[in-house]
C-alpha cells in the first residue's frame, strides 16, 4: 500500500509546504535527491532540519508515520534558522541541537497538538521569515542564474564578487560553493525534462550537459541510481 504525498505553495515566498504519510512497512519512500534546498520537517514528536544535500538521502520510514515539511528556496533558510547552511550539509539535525532545547520542545509540542500540523509548521516558518526580514537578493540572483544554466564565471561577474568571495558566501547560504550548486540545479533541470517525456539525449543537451553520457555520470554520482530508475519512482 502506498501512502500519500501532497505539496503546495507556502506563505513564505518561494517556499513549499509538503505532507507525506507512510502507509505501512511495504510503502517504499523514494530517496530525497539534491535540489539546493533546505527543509524544516515535523514528524510526530520530532522537529528537525534537512540540510542541503550533495547526494541522495534515504526517504523516511516508519509504518503509519506522518510528515509535514517546509522546503525553503535555495539560499533562504540559513537566515530564517540562524545556522550557516554548510554546517548542515548532508545532515538531518534535530532543531533542539540548533536552538535552545526548551524552545524547540515547545514548538514541537505545539505542532504535535495542532489539528493541521502542516498549517502550524507553515505558521512557524512565516514567523521566522517575518522576524528575519527579506532574504539577501544576491542569493536569489545566484540561484536563478545558475538554475538557468549560466556559468559560475558569468554569475561572479554579474554580482561584482570575486570567485573566492562568491564561494565563501555561497557556502553559508547554500551549503556548498557555486560550482556544486550549479551541478545540482543542472541535474534538477534534466530530471524535469525527462519527467516531461523529453528523450534523454535531448534532455541532456537542453539542461547543459556535454552529452547523454555526461548526464548519466552526473545522475549516478549525485543519486547513486540511473535516470531510468529515477523516473519509475
Amino acid at each position: 500500500m502506498r501512502g500519500a504525498y501532497e505539496e503546495r505553495a507556502a506563505r513564505v515566498p518561494g517556499a513549499t509546504v509538503w505532507t507525506r504519510t507512510v502507509a505501512d512497512a511495504t510503502d517504499a519512500v523514494a530517496p530525497v535527491l539534491p535540489d539546493g534546498c533546505m527543509d524544516l520537517i515535523w514528524s510526530e514528536g520530532r522537529l528537525f532540519v534537512a540540510g542541503p544535500d550533495t547526494r541522495a538521502h534515504p526517504g523516511g520510514a516508519g509504518e503509519g508515520r506522518r510528515y509535514a515539511g517546509i522546503r525553503f528556496a535555495p539560499g533562504t533558510a540559513p537566515g530564517y534558522l540562524g545556522v550557516p547552511a554548510h554546517e548542515l550539509r548532508d545532515t538531518r539535525a534535530e532543531l533542539a541541537d540548533l536552538w535552545p532545547g526548551a524552545e524547540a520542545r515547545r514548538l514541537t509540542e505545539r505542532i504535535d497538538a495542532a489539528a493541521d500540523p502542516a498549517a502550524a509548521l507553515e505558521a512557524l516558518a512565516a514567523r521566522l521569515a517575518g522576524a528575519a526580514g527579506p532574504p539577501d537578493p544576491l542569493f536569489g540572483h545566484v540561484a536563478r542564474a545558475l538554475g538557468a544554466g549560466r556559468t559560475v564565471t558569468e554569475v561572479a561577474a554579474e554580482t561584482g564578487l570575486g570567485a573566492r568571495t562568491l564561494h565563501r558566501r555561497s557556502l553559508a547560504a547554500f551549503g556548498y560553493g557555486p560550482k556544486t550548486l550549479a551541478r545540482v540545479l543542472r541535474l534538477q533541470r534534466a530530471l524535469a525534462l525527462a519527467r516531461a517525456a523529453v528523450p534523454f539525449a535531448e534532455a541532456a543537451a537542453r539542461a547543459g550537459y556535454t552529452d547523454q553520457a555526461h548526464l548519466a555520470r552526473d545522475v549516478r554520482d549525485l543519486t547513486g541510481s540511473t535516470l531510468g530508475r529515477l523516473l519509475l519512482r
